[in-house]
């Protein structure tokens, strides 16, 4: 080891009278970098005026193609369930997570977020309000549950043609909008 130290001292202190003679001129050693005996390092710039070729450059942006935007297709049956999946997934994720961080600190801020309270106060709002509730739950957890199903079945190498895509993803459509309406009219 103190050998070793030995070469690399008489190498650097070699490299910093002479340093176009070792090849070792373009990198540091981190111990000479940390006692600030690093060597400087040149590089050679080249600029080059491009005012010239700007109108080359505009030119050939008028050649480049377009990329597609959504407003250009027709939505599909194929991205429309794996949109509002991702929809579904926030809208009941997000008020999960809400609700149980206010549960959690419900007994220090005062509140009754009990289950007594909370079936109370759904209990006290009018008809037309309790099925509105309930259809705000009732159907983006049907949709994802059915389109989970659907992707479930995919996982397993089924319903991958065509036509089968597009017959389930309307059957996950139309069995959710009516699994929805029947869960919050009960």
């Amino acid at each position: 080891m103190l050998a070793q130290r030995s070469l690399q001292q008489s190498v650097r202190r070699l490299a910093a009278q002479q340093p176009g003679r070792i090849g070792i001129t373009r990198f540091a050693a981190p111990a000479a970098i940390a006692t600030g005996h690093a060597m400087p390092q040149w590089r050679q710039v080249t600029t080059q005026n491009v005012s010239q070729d700007t109108d080359i450059l505009a030119k050939q942006r008028l050649h480049r193609p377009v990329a597609p935007h959504l407003g250009i297709y027709r939505p599909q049956i194929t991205w429309i369930p794996s949109m509002f999946n991702r929809i579904t997934g926030l809208m009941l994720s997000g008020p999960l997570y809400l609700f149980s961080m206010a549960y959690l600190v419900a007994p220090l801020m005062g509140w009754h977020l009990e289950s007594q309270s909370i079936a109370a106060a759904f209990g006290a709002l009018p008809v037309i309000a309790k099925v509105g509730v309930k259809g705000l739950i009732a159907w983006p957890f049907t949709f994802h549950s059915l389109n989970g199903v659907r992707h479930l079945m995919w996982d397993f190498a089924l319903g991958f043609k065509n036509k089968t895509v597009a017959q389930t993803g309307w059957t996950v459509v139309g069995l959710s909008a009516v699994t929805a309406i029947a869960l919050a009219l009960m």
